[in-house]
């Protein structure tokens, strides 16, 4: 029986040749309806993409799975105990996301400073108002929680603006775009000193509500909070508190504790929050960007090598 690499979505013809130019004798499944894909998925070696059907069929005591590519960034919602207890490998799509999400992160930055948000709820009334308090982002300081790809991208950008970057990262590295990296217990250093606090971490048991009550009160009054990372890194609750009581300014938000996001949160109609449904790291080049990691990943794998290529540490959650 050949072995099967199998997707959970549909690939264009240009990439399913370049798959099977490098895993030339292995059956390859995908497509759009999950009826194309779903009888294999027993018997796949190699599975790309994740959803619950592929957990409930691959994840048994004879699984013949080895290597799982996932296609996004965050891997807090995959079965990773079961892919461990399995033996199985996982990589993810890391790498994929700098450039949408650093532009969504300064369009939110930009917003909240020069108000925009207002502007556009005063467009949709037909009200002429002009507003007071408009801010500058130029010279300000910038705190990155989590400094990886796309956290190097923003402070890259932010030097463009003659910010003053800090970081905040689990190990300690140094970068020509950051003026000061610390750990994690020196947030709250960080969180004085900073005009804009961007929240790019995954949820990890480590992370878990990193920002709460006591961090958006370390926050100056005047600064801004963006979340484009995962939604429970963030006590909502206590970032509601923040926003209304004016512990800060104002939030730029992305992902959330509960998605979608209810109807009824109270954070859709404030007029200093910016609202996004999940979708900063969409963009025209996914799909081609997401291929290109998984296709060099596959030709270690075919040649007897395990994947490197943004393997995710099962132990540590990302």
């Amino acid at each position: 029986m050949a072995r099967k690499i199998v997707f959970v979505q549909e690939i264009n013809e240009t990439h399913e040749k370049q798959i099977r130019s490098i895993a030339r004798d292995w059956e390859l499944i995908s497509g759009k309806d999950r009826e194309l894909w779903l009888p294999h998925l027993a018997d796949a070696e190699i599975v790309a993409g994740w959803n619950s059907t592929a957990t409930k069929e691959c994840l048994q005591q004879d699984t013949m799975l080895r290597w799982v590519q996932s296609w996004g960034a965050g891997v807090d919602r995959m079965p990773l105990t079961a892919l461990s207890e399995y033996g199985v490998l996982l990589t993810n799509s890391s790498g994929v996301h700098p450039n949408p999400i650093s532009e969504s992160i300064f369009a939110m930055m930009l917003g909240l400073t020069r108000q925009l948000q207002r502007s556009i709820r005063n467009q949709l009334q037909h009200k002429w108002e002009q507003l007071n308090g408009l801010g500058e982002i130029h010279g300000k300081t910038i705190g990155i929680l989590g400094v990886g790809s796309i956290g190097l991208e923003v402070a890259k950008i932010s030097k463009v603006f003659g910010m003053t970057v800090l970081g905040v990262k689990r190990t300690l590295s140094e970068s020509v775009y950051v003026d000061r990296m610390v750990k994690m217990d020196s947030l709250d250093e960080v969180l004085r000193e900073s005009d804009y606090i961007v929240n790019t971490l995954p949820h990890t048991s480590e992370t878990n509500h990193v920002m709460g009550r006591a961090q958006f009160a370390a926050m100056k009054a005047s600064a801004f909070y963006i979340n484009i990372g995962r939604g429970g890194t963030t006590d909502t609750e206590a970032l509601i508190e923040a926003l209304q009581q004016g512990t800060i300014a104002g939030a730029g938000l992305d992902v959330f504790e509960v998605e979608p996001l209810p109807a009824d949160n109270v954070l859709w109609d404030m007029d200093n929050v910016i609202i996004s449904a999940h979708n900063t790291g969409i963009t025209e080049y996914y799909q081609e960007r997401a291929m290109h990691i998984f296709l060099r990943n596959l030709k270690d794998y075919v040649e007897g090598r395990e994947p490197q290529l943004n393997r995710v540490n099962l132990e540590q959650q990302y």
